[in-house]
């Protein structure tokens, strides 16, 4: 007697987005913020040089890294090298849509302004700053990335889309003493 052959799962089933997505070599579905219409091939190249450079930063990155990580810098949150798009960013604030750049000596000024450009026409704003001033001057690179912060608003400003039942969770955080 044979052994049926197992049914391969419908294309989906079981796996991730990101699997399905490898399989067919086609985008990932947008969920957060991922796809940028490029295929499942590039994105996974793109991830991976995104990880071999936070394995080795350069001294001005790690610098500056240490002032953002853990929500340090005004209570924003930082991702280091991000994928956005065909780009990887030193540093990215996703709810103020701010990315930010650490520059050095060797930097080509008309591919970043291409690069600028097309972070711009996401609606995300590029602050560079450079490696001389992040190690001379941290503080004061860090004073002018919170100033940029405050002076943006946030990308998600409007109501979600899915808010919570009317006055549900305003109970709860009053029942624990919070004020508003």
């Amino acid at each position: 007697m044979h052994a049926p052959t197992p049914t391969p799962p419908l294309k989906g089933r079981g796996l991730s987005s990101r699997e399905t997505s490898e399989r067919s070599n086609s985008p990932p579905l947008q969920g957060r913020g991922r796809g940028w219409g490029l295929s499942a091939e590039r994105l996974a190249q793109l991830d991976g040089f995104a990880r071999d450079m936070r394995k080795d930063p350069t001294e001005p990155e790690k610098r500056l890294w240490t002032r953002l990580s853990s929500s340090q810098l005004g209570g924003h949150k930082f991702r280091r090298q991000s994928v956005i798009g065909p780009f990887i960013a030193d540093f990215f604030c996703p709810q103020k849509g701010l990315v930010i750049e650490v520059d050095g000596d060797t930097h080509d000024i008309l591919a970043d302004l291409k690069r600028d450009a097309a972070m711009n026409r996401l609606e995300l704003k590029v602050l560079h700053v450079g490696n001389a001033d992040v190690i001379r001057n941290l503080e004061g690179v860090c004073e002018n990335i919170l100033r940029t912060l405050e002076l943006m608003p946030d990308r998600w400003a409007s109501p979600h889309p899915n808010p919570s039942p009317e006055g549900e969770g305003l109970l709860e955080q009053h029942s624990k003493g919070t004020e508003f």
